[in-house]
């Protein structure tokens, strides 16, 4: 079950499907999240940041000239709506003068945004591989502390015996989808 490109899902927005904005959404969601969740911002400012991240996608979706580029489009983005959000809470308290202490957007770290990109690789990895592996992966390796064998073989009803082989069979998927992918 392969999910669809961004590329194929940018288009079909274009072309007025819902259903697309949606998948787009669910398969960004995450990534959008962790900018605010950087700038210790607080749930109500973390959703502010994340419905005008997604606004000035649908503004500028026309205009996206590398549709590739989408997840580093949305960490600059949501970088640039959590840096002008904070600037606006100083100023408007009065503490303009300890705004020089904020991480510019301009200045997002490489490292935690190559690190957030491969993160959202992984998930849209993950979400290309069959249903049985989707679910297996997320058990042994999401979840914390990881779920036991013995459990993970009675929620897929399989024989526990049979779980290390499976795991093995899905990560050797995983690694040819993320290879595919250009991981």
């Amino acid at each position: 079950m392969n999910s669809p490109s961004d590329e194929a899902l940018v288009e079909a927005c274009l072309a007025g499907d819902q259903t697309a904005w949606s998948a787009l959404i669910a398969r960004y969601k995450n990534l959008v999240y962790s900018v605010p969740a950087r700038y210790r911002m607080t749930p109500d400012d973390a959703a502010d940041v994340f419905q005008q991240v997604w606004l000035a996608l649908f503004s500028e979706l026309p205009n996206l000239r590398q549709t590739g580029a989408l997840r580093s489009w949305l960490l600059t983005v949501a970088a640039h709506k959590c840096f002008h959000l904070r600037r606006r809470q100083l100023l408007r308290e009065g503490k303009e003068e300890s705004f020089a202490f904020e991480m510019p957007a301009e200045a997002l770290p490489s490292d935690w945004q190559r690190h957030s990109e491969k993160e959202q690789v992984f998930r849209e990895a993950i979400a290309r591989l069959p249903e049985r592996c989707q679910k297996l992966v997320r058990m042994l390796f999401y979840e914390d502390p990881p779920m036991p064998y013995a459990e993970a073989a009675r929620r897929l009803g399989l024989a526990e015996g049979s779980i290390g082989f499976i795991r093995g069979r899905c990560l050797n998927k995983l690694r040819a989808q993320l290879e595919k992918m250009g991981f």
